[in-house]
């Protein structure tokens, strides 16, 4: 999959509340606590693009699903009519 977000683009200052335990946990580890975030934040986001291209893909197959149970196989009709066109053989 593509970035989800632009990595060069420049950095904004946020106010973000962590707990403060972990957070002075992680910085005495020497974590680099900005890219920590930027790093979970991109992955959430990337879940969620994921997640509703999954729904969208869901919602689709079912209108296509609910197409063939009431005018037949999209296939089938498209066979059929390209059957009848003129100089064509049955496929």
């Amino acid at each position: 999959m593509r970035a989800v977000y632009d990595a060069t683009a420049r950095k904004q200052t946020v106010s973000v509340t962590l707990n403060s335990d972990l957070y002075a946990k992680a910085k005495e580890a020497g974590v680099n606590v900005s890219r920590a975030v930027e790093t979970a934040l991109a992955a959430e986001l990337e879940r969620r693009i994921k997640e509703k291209i999954r729904a969208e893909i869901a919602q689709d197959i079912k209108a296509l699903d609910d197409f063939s149970a009431i005018h037949g196989s999209f296939a089938d009709m498209t066979r059929e009519y390209l059957s009848t066109l003129d100089g064509d053989e049955t496929v």
